[in-house]
């Protein structure tokens, strides 16, 4: 059987809203050193494979907004779907800490390999389903570590990334702050989005309004944690759509 790099839900669903997770997997596919980077199970459950916890909230907070969902099916140390094609850090070597074996060594050709067998299906797949509407608005899901070796906590339970559109990023920050309950950043735990990533490509360089939502795992580390943070985010996603008229 074909390896398949990523997965659509419900593509016929009418919404605007298009949700994303770029990092739903810590898969590691057979035609990648017979699917196994060298590191033991454990690190392939950190975050340094995959997001954890964001698929659940993504596959839910898809079915509330009524929009289609796409995720990808390989693990960010295979190759980062959300990093563009010549960034430094598109196939990591070390990670947190950790040595990934199996890309050590990886050259120039089979950095190439992998984008032609998961990075560039997932985007095209991703470009068409942007495209489907002239007024889609793009939702990309991520979490967070609490905190990363050698480095502080980290206070948020969700952090809203943006550059330099910000129409929808800035007025879900302000309402999201008015949560009694939550800590929100602003551009935390990372700054921004970085030239080439998966929101600059789909949402930015085309006029779509969008937003990318990280949720810190530890919040989201069960199936009920992950359903109740997308019923609670779907409503203020909804509203603030509205009152900003995009």
């Amino acid at each position: 059987m074909t390896f398949q790099p990523y997965d659509t839900i419900e593509e016929g669903r009418s919404a605007r809203w298009l949700v994303t997770c770029d990092h739903a997997a810590n898969t590691v596919p057979p035609s990648v050193n017979g699917g196994d980077l060298g590191l033991p199970p454990a690190d392939m459950a950190r975050h340094i494979a995959y997001d954890p916890g964001a698929a659940g909230v993504a596959l839910r907070l898809a079915e509330r907004l009524d929009a289609p969902l796409i995720r990808s099916n390989f693990s960010r140390l295979v190759i980062d779907p959300n990093r563009g094609e010549d960034d430094p850090t598109l196939v990591m070597r070390l990670y947190d800490g950790t040595v990934i074996p199996a890309n050590r060594a990886v050259d120039d050709a089979e950095v190439e390999r992998r984008l032609e067998a998961f990075y560039r299906p997932y985007h095209a797949a991703l470009a068409r389903l942007a495209a489907r509407r002239a007024d889609t608005v793009l939702v990309a899901m991520h979490s967070f570590t609490p905190r990363l070796n050698g480095r502080g906590d980290r206070p948020w339970q969700i952090g809203i990334l943006h550059a330099a559109d910000d129409r929808l990023a800035r007025p879900l920050i302000d309402r999201l702050r008015r949560e009694p309950d939550l800590c929100v950043g602003e551009n935390e735990p990372y700054g921004g989005h970085l030239p080439g990533d998966a929101v600059d490509r789909h949402a930015i360089a085309h006029g779509r309004p969008n937003v990318l939502i990280e949720l810190r795992n530890d919040v989201i580390a069960t199936a009920q944690d992950q359903i109740a943070w997308a019923d609670r985010l779907a409503p203020i996603l909804q509203e603030v759509l509205a009152e900003t008229g995009l």
